[in-house]
């Protein structure tokens, strides 16, 4: 009986393709950037897990929802990316970032932020942060700045520089004029930011002349306007 020839197209694909790749090397595969969430928000921080398990390049090897926590978890992981809140309870972002960093010097940090403004931003980049994100751009720009990160990049959004840029000359206030016009903008007239900070009236008024040169501000109202779209006070 005369057998089929094993030459056949059908027989012949099923059978070399196999062998043929397993002769071929795979490439060698990187590891996983890995990456620590921290934020006082539960949401947030299950929202950023999934947008990292999306991603077959990443791994969320942490989570932490307050400062102090951040830096033990740092310690224990220590993750290739670390996404920082800038406002927490204990201890704000840029305060565990400096803390991370000061025992462990490479240590790569996002700070994540609703600020737009160039303040708290000129601050962050100050103590080291490889990276400064607005939470209304991370459905768009996380993935980005992780990557960019992680490749030594330094990754600032567009709308951050150009604050920055806008204000690069400007003078910055002291702590006891950010305080003194902090209590300005919750609607406290002199003689009561007076009490509260153990100031004489006079002093306040001394420092609020200050204020509006620095902020080129017209009045308290503007001086106020100025500086929470900077980010310089919040409320």
């Amino acid at each position: 009986m005369r057998r089929r020839g094993r030459g056949c197209c059908g027989y012949a694909s099923a059978l070399t393709l196999p062998t043929r790749a397993r002769v071929i090397d795979p490439a060698p595969t990187s590891p996983a950037i890995t990456v620590m969430a921290v934020d006082d928000h539960a949401l947030m921080r299950s929202g950023i897990a999934s947008v990292i398990d999306a991603e077959p390049d990443m791994r969320l090897v942490a989570e932490a929802s307050t400062g102090l926590e951040a830096v033990a978890r740092f310690r224990q992981h220590q993750p290739d990316v670390t996404l920082m809140d800038l406002r927490m309870r204990d201890m704000d972002g840029i305060e565990a970032m400096t803390a991370i960093r000061r025992e462990f010097p490479q240590a790569r940090v996002v700070i994540l932020t609703t600020f737009a403004g160039d303040f708290q931003a000129v601050r962050a980049m100050k103590a080291g942060a490889s990276g400064y994100l607005l939470k209304g751009l991370m459905r768009t720009e996380l993935i980005e700045t992780i990557r960019g990160v992680h490749a030594g990049q330094l990754m600032v959004p567009a709308v951050i520089e150009a604050a920055i840029a806008e204000h690069a000359g400007s003078r910055t206030l002291s702590l006891r004029e950010t305080q003194v016009l902090r209590l300005v903008a919750l609607g406290h007239a002199n003689k009561e930011v007076a009490e509260s900070l153990s100031l004489t009236e006079e002093t306040v008024k001394v420092h609020m002349r200050t204020i509006l040169g620095k902020l080129s501000a017209k009045d308290r109202t503007h001086a106020v306007t100025i500086a929470l779209k900077r980010g310089i006070i919040e409320l």
